[in-house]
């Protein structure tokens, strides 16, 4: 007799799900590959050991909070081995796409066996605001289980393939792939897109994400910085990403803000905004990595939609 397994994308949707009654047990992937190094071998030492570190440095992640939070769930789903059917609850912005490439990667190295399907939120046609699972009702959660998507090995594979892109030093291998429609991943031309966004534009140095947090500071003239940040995590886009990614990337604009209580940018950041000067002589690391590629080492092209190598 066949067995299920769900792996869900975070801890809001795995207490959704718990109380849905669905067959098979239920593991919570607790990762945000989509900032920070990355490695191809995912679940290996190495990846884990430069996940850590990553983590450590710059979201202050102790080693017991990750140890208990991320690598237990991960053994856990080492020793569910007998499921012969998972099903991956993944949503459709960047941060929640990078996760579930990585988990295909390994499912298609540890569980080759396994019919692996893919429950995702359902894009409405010019919709700007896509329901996420964790703010689905249980009606709607049901229905989107009932239509997941079942993966072919060719999906499969190319899941694996777009992960060692995303892994590799170079982002332009990323931006040449035009094939996303041949596969059943609706979303994740849209997250790829999105990603190579994160380098900084030609035009001012700062990458889409900061040039956001910019515009809404100066067009919706926040009181606080809670009031700020509670406007980007509305206004982000494809991102997905947490209030704590967005608190540290507040604070490494710091300088181009001359106060947050209002908020109101600095002479030099209006002009950053404007595009009349760059943010290129304010940049303190150069270490920064998105997936494999050194942040600093790319420049984006807003006019063309081009990654051009510095």
């Amino acid at each position: 007799m066949s067995s299920q397994l769900h792996i869900t994308n975070g801890d809001i949707l795995t207490n959704k799900l718990s109380t849905l009654k669905l067959e098979g047990d239920i593991i919570t992937w607790r990762e945000m590959l989509c900032e920070g190094k990355t490695e191809t071998n995912v679940g290996s030492e190495s990846f884990w050991k430069t996940r850590f570190e990553f983590l450590n440095k710059n979201y202050k992640v102790s080693k017991s909070w990750f140890i208990d939070k991320t690598l237990k769930e991960y053994r856990t789903l080492c020793n569910h081995k007998q499921e012969d059917r998972i099903v991956l609850w993944f949503d459709f912005d960047l941060f929640d796409q990078i996760n579930m490439l990585a988990v295909i990667s390994w499912l298609k190295t540890h569980r080759p066996y396994a019919e692996i399907s893919l429950v995702s939120s359902v894009e409405e046609d010019n919709s700007v605001n896509i329901l996420g699972l964790g703010e689905s009702t249980d009606d709607q959660l049901r229905n989107l289980y009932t239509n997941r998507t079942l993966l072919t090995q060719d999906d499969i594979e190319y899941a694996d393939y777009v992960w060692q892109l995303y892994c590799s030093d170079n982002p332009i291998r990323l931006e040449n792939l035009k094939d996303f429609d041949s596969f059943q991943f609706s979303h994740l031309s849209g997250a790829i897109e999105a990603h190579l966004m994160r380098f900084p534009t030609i035009r001012n140095g700062l990458n889409e994400v900061e040039n956001n947090i910019l515009r809404l500071a100066r067009s919706a003239k926040p009181k606080t910085k809670l009031v700020l940040l509670n406007t980007v995590l509305k206004n982000q886009g494809r991102y997905g990403f947490g209030d704590t990614q967005y608190e540290r990337v507040i604070t490494k604009l710091k300088p181009l803000f001359t106060n947050f209580n209002p908020v109101k940018l600095s002479k030099k950041g209006m002009e950053i905004l404007e595009g009349k000067t760059s943010y290129y002589s304010c940049i303190q690391e150069n270490d920064a990595y998105l997936g494999g590629a050194l942040k600093y080492n790319f420049l984006y092209n807003s006019e063309t939609n081009r990654i051009l190598k510095l």
